[in-house]
């Protein structure tokens, strides 16, 4: 049924979604994530889906594919971020699993999320049910274009904090953010640099273990190392094998060694 209570026209489509949770009274943090089913356009036979009017449910689906994992259980390891974490499953695909395949590791980064996105996942049952050792987050990027060092770093610290209450017997491997944009004069890497003395001081030595490896993607001259991060952003599959050099101490540390250094 529609919020009007009016039957759906079109198909229903299964997803996880903003919008569906804001029609559910009193939907909460479960055992298991939740499902519901949610009716979206989807083009009649003959239609022509560009002149549909229809919303991008892309990251519902990654969501979803997300719980589809947590239902199975078995995750020691957890990567959550942007899509610079998420990318590990496209150019860093074969450091990911030289490193991490028979870790019991998963990777729930979403392309394009910020602090308040993982908050948002995390309510929504991406770890409901799991029990993992060791947790590495890496986000707060994309909040630098309209927050504050300050609102970045306490959406960091939400974030930890909510992955703790969550799994409390996980150790957090907090990932300082790397630095971005060409010039380190760009006004985007002093933010950066600052957010970054912040949330530093989350690290306790213990529980919350906090790295910074940004220096590995910059040259002498503090320009970034295009060989390394070709957009200025991004890891390539070098970067990608920096960062698995980088804190696979704390990964050996927390799991046991997976395969010799490289």
């Amino acid at each position: 049924m529609t919020p009007s209570g009016a039957p759906p026209k079109r198909g229903l489509v299964r997803l996880i979604g903003m919008v569906c949770m804001a029609f559910v009274p009193g939907l909460a943090l479960a055992q298991q994530p939740a499902v519901v089913n949610w009716p979206l356009p989807t083009p009649a036979a003959g239609e022509n889906p560009a002149t549909l009017a229809s919303p991008r449910n892309e990251w519902m689906q990654h969501f979803q594919r997300s719980l589809d994992r947590t239902q199975k259980g078995n995750v020691d390891l957890i990567f959550d971020g942007d899509s610079i974490t998420d990318f590990w499953m496209n150019d860093g695909k074969e450091v990911w699993a030289r490193n991490y395949g028979k870790l019991n590791a998963v990777d729930f980064g979403i392309g394009g999320d910020r602090t308040e996105n993982i908050l948002w996942r995390l309510d929504k049952g991406q770890v409901a049910g799991l029990h993992p050792k060791l947790i590495a987050i890496l986000i707060g990027t994309n909040n630098t274009r309209d927050c504050s060092d300050v609102q970045i770093a306490d959406g960091i610290t939400a974030v930890v904090q909510a992955y703790q209450r969550l799994c409390p017997d996980a150790v957090i491997l907090l990932q300082a953010l790397l630095p971005r944009a060409e010039k380190p004069t760009d006004p985007a890497r002093e933010k950066v640099a600052s957010v970054n003395c912040i949330i530093s001081k989350l690290g306790d030595g213990n529980k919350v273990l906090y790295t910074d490896f940004g220096d590995g993607f910059v040259r002498p001259d503090g320009t970034i190392n295009r060989d390394l991060m070709p957009d200025a952003l991004h890891p390539n599959a070098k970067g990608y094998e920096i960062w698995a050099e980088a804190i696979r101490p704390t990964v050996e540390r927390v799991l046991g060694p997976a395969t010799p250094a490289r």
